[in-house]
């Protein structure tokens, strides 16, 4: 019977991958005005939807709560009122970007008698294999078709019903207004058999992107045949220089921390130049106890504010996604940068200081998706960065890094114009 399920989900999983490159074929040639018509359409039935949305969604947070799921994926499962309205606002900004497709990516010059460029086109069809996130649904979903992609969405168990409602809207909406059948393909069941078959059709799939935990991209890129474009952790550092401003370095520390720990630009580790030290970390420390942060901390900082835990060097490494964190008094800039091109996850660091020398230095020297100045590592998002919104944050460097937007799902060819050219 085990046989027969698996036999049925492998059919079922090939189906969907096959008809979705089929879709890439009117996909890719439609115009920006036909696919803002119909991310459109499916922005207002999203909006007429919230309360079914809502209703489907409690009931995958209620199983996850009776199933002891952690407080972290749980707020990443949960959808809010304006939850949902925030992801109808990212289609709408997508809609207002520049199409990407068919556009001049460079013009070479050529000594043959020959008119060379790179345009952009389409992918073709990308894998979304996701967990806990009901929001990368519509995201993923956006992102592919204004770039003039099919996708293919497998999200995690525990944010079935919410995922199921979410594509079966995109899916019925978006064709009455035009989307291609098949476009947009949801792998409607939580057995794993169907993610180690999607895993394999690279005869159909151009790219996967896998999101989730460290441990499931690594079984993703070891087990599959497909490019993948990995949305990496989130291991975060600031780093607070003895020439920054204090005010501004405790505003940045607490909202890098706290305004949504559950997330991967949140800040894991806290580096602070010793000279400063002493003046910032007391008031600090005081305001993370009021928010219930878990502190671990270094021997110096210990000595500074006595209530911070040890911190043992598996602490270093945690990427913890919620109300802990980690603080380590450094001696100097150099040491700093030493340690998070160390620990770090190349995602998103930053520097708090008014001396543009160490500010530019540190950006030079840090290697990683995204570098701050005077800001919080919370920023790194692509509805912040101008991008609509997000398919991902890319911590590798090929072919795609950072936060990752209608752009980074298109490649190129070159077009070449002749008028009898040969070459002799």
């Amino acid at each position: 019977m085990n046989n027969n399920n698996n036999n049925k989900i492998k059919q079922t999983v090939q189906l969907k991958a096959r008809t979705a490159k089929e879709a890439t074929v009117k996909l890719s040639v439609m115009s920006a005005q036909q696919k803002n018509n119909f991310l459109a359409a499916i922005a207002e039935a999203l909006q007429q939807n919230i309360k079914e949305i809502l209703f489907h969604n409690k009931i995958d947070v209620q199983t996850a709560k009776e199933s002891k799921i952690s407080s972290t994926l749980i707020d990443r499962l949960t959808l809010s009122d304006k939850r949902v309205k925030d992801i109808i606002t990212g289609i709408k900004n997508v809609i207002l970007l520049q199409d990407p497709v068919g556009t001049v990516a460079e013009k070479i010059k050529s000594s043959f008698d020959i008119n060379v460029k790179k345009i952009r086109v389409p992918l073709g069809v990308i894998a979304m294999i996701y967990e806990a996130r009901p929001n990368v649904t519509v995201d993923a979903a956006t992102l592919c078709l204004k770039a003039g992609n099919a996708v293919i969405l497998k999200g995690g168990s525990e944010a079935l019903n919410t995922n199921r409602i979410l594509a079966k809207i995109i899916c019925k909406d978006g064709v009455k207004a035009g989307m291609p059948e098949n476009a947009v393909q949801f792998i409607d069941t939580a057995d794993r058999s169907a993610v180690q078959e999607l895993l394999h059709l690279d005869n159909y799939i151009d790219l996967l992107i896998p999101r989730g935990s460290e441990e499931f991209v690594k079984f993703v890129k070891k087990n599959t045949t497909i490019p993948v474009l990995s949305h990496g952790k989130g291991l975060c550092h600031i780093y607070i220089d003895k020439d920054a401003d204090i005010d501004m370095s405790i505003n940045i520390a607490i909202n890098a921390k706290c305004q949504r720990p559950s997330v991967c630009n949140a800040m894991e580790t806290l580096l602070i130049h010793k000279d400063i030290a002493d003046k910032i970390l007391p008031k600090l420390c005081e305001i993370y106890s009021k928010k219930n942060v878990e502190i671990k901390g270094c021997e110096i900082s210990r000595n500074i504010v006595n209530t911070i835990k040890s911190a043992e060097e598996k602490d270093w490494i945690t990427e913890y996604l919620d109300l802990k964190i980690s603080i380590k008094v450094v001696n100097s800039l150099e040491k700093a940068i030493s340690h998070i091109n160390k620990y770090g996850s190349k995602h998103s660091e930053a520097i708090i200081t008014n001396n543009k020398t160490t500010a530019d230095k540190f950006i030079s020297e840090v290697d990683a998706a995204a570098v701050f100045v005077n800001a919080s590592t919370r920023l790194h998002d692509g509805s912040v960065f101008g991008l609509g919104c997000e398919i991902g944050i890319s911590t590798q460097k090929l072919h795609a890094r950072g936060a990752m937007g209608i752009k980074e799902l298109t490649t190129t060819k070159y077009v070449v114009k002749g008028n009898g050219a040969i070459r002799k």
